[in-house]
């Protein structure tokens, strides 16, 4: 008798076989699945027989081996039901309906603030998180003894000195100022690093986003309109103020303030006792970055802005406690539901 005519033999043996009771489905599991099963010999014979017969065979083997999984599985599902058996309900999973989760409040404020600016015509760059000291500090006019550049304040690459977390999204401007000719109006959202792991509420990591905007006959009066419309459209509120400020790669500088107000318990706390809040640096870029990046500086000016996502968004929220961003405690992610 042929191998072919063996498995035929066994498919007409396995369709007329009565199965009455779960322990003999597990014996006819065991005589044709077995490690030392039917099924089990006919695949050694299998190995023997001539290569261009094994398709044909091969097709009949299998059409054996379902037919016998099929009976297994048919008796499985009736003797499991006649006995009575019922699946044990898991009582640790929640009641009811599942939770939905939110979005993160960060990310939701990065979003509002990136829309703002982008029906202001401000497009949306980005760039390498590990970047190099000329495009985080030379190209933006730091000097070579500037306290930035300190072991305290930066995350240096070890072995590589000249290699380190950028501490600002500022060094996208130098990316794209060296790349791009002007107009150039974006906005640099991002994760930036600095080394002020010195207090309990300190973290080493934060969220960033930046602007620029450079053209031909740009002023200060255009920085202070840009910012005023964002302003408006983010707080709701109308009245801001620049005080002068220092940074290396805008001249003049300014801190941004907007009125708060003192209307409230909680406003006199968080502006101290004046009703003014700081929101943001920004300046006039120093014509020297400009220079370093390959744009004429005679032909053209621009100015720009950043703030702390993180600060913007403890406001937005009445959050306390920058920590609060950070633990990923679901008790105070779950108030942001509604704002998905």
């Amino acid at each position: 008798m042929s191998l072919v005519e063996q498995i035929e033999q066994l498919k007409l043996e396995v369709a007329s076989t009565q199965l009455n009771s779960a322990d003999e489905v597990e014996a006819f599991r065991v005589k044709y699945l077995g490690r030392k099963g039917i099924l089990n010999d006919l695949f050694e014979a299998f190995k023997a027989i001539p290569n261009e017969e094994k398709k044909a065979v091969g097709a009949v083997m299998n059409g054996l081996k379902t037919s016998v999984q099929e009976k297994i599985d048919e008796g499985s599902l009736q003797f499991k039901s006649n006995k009575g058996d019922v699946e044990v309900p898991d009582f640790t999973r929640p009641y009811g309906e599942w939770s939905h989760g939110s979005r993160h409040p960060l990310q939701l404020v990065r979003e509002e603030i990136l829309s703002i600016f982008e029906r202001m015509g401000f497009s949306v760059e980005d760039g390498p998180e590990i970047e190099d000291d000329w495009h985080v500090f030379s190209g933006l006019n730091f000097s070579p003894e500037h306290p930035a550049r300190d072991m305290q304040d930066t995350f240096f690459v070890e072995g590589q000195p000249d290699t380190v977390l950028r501490t600002h999204t500022s060094s996208v401007q130098v990316r794209v100022m060296e790349t791009t000719k002007p107009p150039i109006r974006i906005v640099m959202p991002g994760r930036v690093y600095r080394n002020e792991a010195i207090s309990s509420r300190a973290h080493c990591q934060f969220h960033q986003i930046e602007g620029l905007y450079i053209d031909e006959g740009v002023s200060f009066a255009d920085m202070k309109q840009v910012l005023q419309m964002f302003t408006e459209a983010f707080f709701g509120k109308a009245k801001i103020r620049l005080r002068p400020s220092y940074f290396p790669f805008t001249e003049p500088s300014a801190e941004m303030d907007v009125y708060w107000g003192l209307e409230t318990p909680a406003d006199h706390r968080i502006t101290k006792g004046t009703g003014w809040l700081e929101i943001m640096g920004c300046g006039m870029v120093d014509p020297n970055v400009l220079a370093a990046s390959g744009i004429d500086s005679e032909k053209y000016s621009g100015f720009a802005f950043g703030m702390g996502i993180e600060r913007i968004a403890m406001l937005r929220y009445g959050v306390d406690d920058l920590r609060h961003f950070f633990e990923n405690d679901m008790r105070f992610l779950s108030q942001f539901k509604k704002t998905i």
